[in-house]
């Protein structure tokens, strides 16, 4: 009888829970905010998480690897010591979560447009995933939801072949006389046609990536240009502009200022630039003594400088990056504070520039390379008044830069992929494959000072810890086709 009695006050007592939690809910609704949010906000959130991320790394990563700045302090990146880099897994990872809500709610309104920018974007950030890492969860990411949260490990070939699958589809979903509008855009405010333009420049970039494994890559590269729709100006670039407060600042100029002059220009970048005697200069790096005329000094940090032989001492970087009330600001210069980079005309000229020097296209070589490096020169705002050049013709006729063979693309595109995320690391990675995994075939660029890696350049970046304690069985997958190893050295797809 007490046993039956107890179960009884059990029941009873779960009833009155339950109804007393409902009451209770209808209760706590408030009727002035919302239960869902809308697609403009997600859009403005899932843009922001993952510019902010990629100009993070461009900062502690992407310009370090490729040598075109250099760690003074923490010198993993330099010294090619190299970890997983878990804020990239996880902030480009978080920043899919509000792209694909975006996707679906423009797929349940027939807004084709939206549609397609958040397919762009969800495949920008994917590329710069796959390209870091190697094979990552692709076809079933971001699907917690549905109860999958161990996704499988999606083998890079098929990531790439489906990526350039979805930027065409955006293209298609972005072509005049689409239904919709593109609402929180914050990198083109609106304007179709030029995320258009972004999906079709992005295909080319990873066409040219992976050129190497593709099959007949410059036909596919050719279509896309013969189409027209690709990034054809410095307006067209997909860049995201910060405001000059929180919570949409540039995300280097909160720093302190120790944490800031832990990266300063490399000697490298340096070297190139007095060589050319090229005003980009007083772009990237503050002059040490903070005068911007002739007599500007500027010093060069070695990358990979761990031992007593390299040097620790860089100038900063430039005034667009970061404010500092004791030197020369961004402001008094007359330039604009630097924006979070996607791609620009630049890097698409000289995608053109090598497309024409491999026969893919039929243009003139030189002409999209001096398009090129004149595009980088706008888009930075430089004033020759430091330099002893007239004009840019003047500069490009008499300083060396002008065209002779391919490794000039690739030197001229490499210093104008100066924080455009991690892809100058993607680039360098590339000619070093191509060079038959040697330095040799890159002139510009040669190994770190003093390195831990027996010189080699690293391929790619680790699988961050916790995927092997929380999704073992597809890692331990993954690691296997790159040959039992979680290593840095392990050659995924892009450099085999």
């Amino acid at each position: 009888m007490k046993l039956f009695q107890s179960i009884t006050f059990i029941a009873l007592f779960a009833g009155i829970l339950l109804t007393s939690c409902e009451k209770f809910d209808e209760f706590n609704e408030n009727p002035n905010e919302p239960t869902t949010v809308s697609p403009d906000v997600l859009f403005i959130s899932g843009i922001r998480q993952s510019v902010n991320t990629s100009v993070n790394e461009s900062f502690l990563l992407g310009n370090n690897a490729a040598k075109l700045t250099a760690k003074t302090l923490r010198t993993e990146i330099d010294a090619y010591n190299w970890n997983a880099f878990p804020t990239v897994w996880e902030g480009f990872y978080e920043s899919l979560t509000d792209l694909y809500a975006v996707e679906d709610i423009a797929i349940e309104t027939g807004n084709q447009q939206l549609e397609g920018a958040a397919v762009v974007m969800q495949s920008w950030v994917f590329s710069v995933l796959t390209n870091a890492y190697g094979d990552i969860p692709y076809f079933e990411t971001i699907r917690g939801i549905e109860d999958n949260f161990t996704p499988v490990y999606d083998p890079q070939p098929e990531i790439y072949a489906d990526l350039l699958a979805e930027l065409e589809r955006a293209s298609n979903l972005l072509a005049p006389g689409s239904e919709g509008q593109i609402t929180g855009d914050i990198i083109f405010n609106g304007d179709a046609s030029k995320w258009r333009k972004l999906a079709n420049s992005l295909r080319l970039r990873l066409i040219m990536l992976a050129n190497n494994q593709l099959d007949n890559p410059g036909a596919a590269f050719a279509s896309i240009v013969e189409e027209g729709n690709i990034i054809e100006s410095n307006d067209d670039n997909a860049t995201l502009t910060y405001l000059s407060s929180f919570p949409n600042q540039f995300p280097l100029i909160p720093l302190k200022t120790g944490d800031f002059d832990a990266v300063a220009i490399s000697s490298t970048t340096l070297e190139l630039f007095r060589q050319y005697d090229d005003p980009r200069l007083f772009r990237y790096a503050r002059p040490s003594n903070d005068l911007y005329t002739e007599e500007a000094e500027f010093n060069g940090a070695d990358n990979g400088n761990i031992s007593e032989d390299c040097n620790k001492v860089g100038s900063r970087l430039g005034a667009a990056y970061y404010v500092d009330g004791a030197q020369t600001t961004a402001t008094q210069l007359g330039i604009d504070i630097a924006k979070g980079i996607i791609i620009t005309y630049a890097e698409v000229e000289f995608l053109l520039a090598e497309a024409a020097a491999k026969g893919w296209i039929s243009d003139d070589v030189e002409m999209h390379y001096r398009d090129g490096i004149a595009a980088s020169m706008e888009y930075h705002q430089v004033s020759l008044d430091p330099t002893k050049w007239s004009s840019f013709d003047d500069f490009y006729n008499n300083s060396g830069v002008a065209y002779e063979e391919v490794t000039d693309i690739w030197e001229q595109k490499w210093v104008a992929l100066f924080f455009h995320g991690l892809q100058p690391y993607f680039e360098v990675r590339r000619w070093y494959f191509e060079s038959g995994m040697s330095w040799d075939g890159i002139p510009f660029l040669d190994p770190p000072c003093s390195n831990v890696n027996n010189d080699e350049l690293p391929l790619r970046f680790l699988y961050p810890g916790e995927e092997q304690s929380l999704n073992a069985t597809n890692y331990d997958e993954a690691v296997e086709r790159l040959g039992g190893s979680n290593s840095q050295n392990a050659a995924i797809w892009l450099v085999q």
